[in-house]
């Protein structure tokens, strides 16, 4: 059924970091190789963090995460790749995942190829890319002028910022600009909106992909508050984000969770609303990834019937 529905979509990117992300391609891992993830890299804190410090890599944590949503369970390779070291001595904390990627990274000629290799492994035919291939952190700017650095802190600022940017500048992996160039979908969200789901989009290369398609464009916004600065932001704070970033009005649909289904139950700004039951029995801070499924595919269906009902009223008005 998911698939009769999504068959229209050839291309479909997810754009994000962490969690969020992971469980959007989840959710969407039985699109196979027409599903890439574009994964944040910006992360400072715990595993990833030590190893950027030491080794100024970039980050692998948001990275791993993907991969390790996506990997079949049970299996050797994914309870390898989620493994946590602990006890009282060097490695205590740090996830085999991460140094994994780490040593392949050094073994390989791009991060990318590193990536790749795991994948092989736990047999992921979704395409999994890193936002940018050179290391790289979180600024954001106060409004008293202050500069915040690193993820970690920007999470703990007591007041929103008015502006992120990257330091230092980096360019966009190519191939994420090709994914988004062959886009007919793009998702973005859920996730922490400051520090997972913004960084891609503070690189100029992908926002400019991002602006010059055609894609279907849906924002899945978050199940609970965030405990950030973003905390304060409302929805439609996060779209004019968007739109600044992106410079261009591209969200065409947002998906909530709801106690009942309301397809386009709202309209904003040409932005339609979406509401879903979407909370996990199991896991009620997450998305339930098979609800999740069903919600885009059904706003999918639903934009491309809409579409269909415009160009015919177009041929119409044309041959009156």
């Amino acid at each position: 059924m998911l698939d009769q529905k999504l068959n229209n979509y050839h291309h479909v990117v997810a754009i994000g970091g962490g969690h969020g992300l992971g469980r959007i391609l989840a959710a969407l891992s039985f699109l196979g190789p027409r599903l890439t993830g574009i994964v944040a890299t910006t992360d400072n804190g715990g595993s990833t963090g030590r190893l950027r410090q030491d080794q100024q890599t970039i980050a692998w944590g948001d990275l791993r995460n993907c991969l390790s949503h996506l990997a079949l369970r049970p299996s050797l390779g994914s309870m390898l790749f989620d493994h946590r070291f602990t006890g009282d001595n060097e490695l205590s904390g740090h996830n085999l995942g991460n140094l994994v990627l780490h040593a392949l990274d050094q073994l390989c000629v791009r991060p990318l190829e590193a990536v790749n290799l795991i994948r092989g492994l736990l047999k992921i035919e979704t395409q999994i890319i890193p936002m940018s291939e050179a290391s790289t952190h979180l600024v954001a700017l106060t409004h008293c002028g202050n500069k915040v650095f690193g993820e970690l802190n920007v999470d703990g600022m007591k007041e929103a910022p008015i502006a992120l940017s990257l330091e230092p500048e980096v360019e966009a992996t190519s191939e994420a600009c090709c994914a988004l160039a062959e886009a007919d979908l793009i998702i973005i969200g859920p996730g922490s909106f400051l520090t997972s789901i913004l960084p891609p989009l503070l690189i100029p290369q992908l926002t400019k992909s991002i602006r010059d398609s055609q894609a279907h464009v849906i924002l899945v916004d978050n199940l609970t508050p965030e405990y950030s600065p973003a905390s304060t932001f409302s929805i439609e704070d996060k779209i004019a984000w968007f739109n600044q970033l992106i410079g261009k009005e591209v969200i065409a649909d947002v998906i909530q969770h709801g106690n009942k289904i309301e397809l386009a139950c709202s309209e904003v700004n040409g932005v339609r609303f979406n509401h879903f039951p979407l909370v996990s029995q199991h896991h009620p801070g997450l998305h339930d990834k098979l609800a999740l499924a069903e919600a885009i595919s059904q706003v999918c269906g639903s934009y491309q019937s809409n579409s269909k009902a415009i160009d015919l009223t177009k041929i119409l008005s044309a041959t009156a």
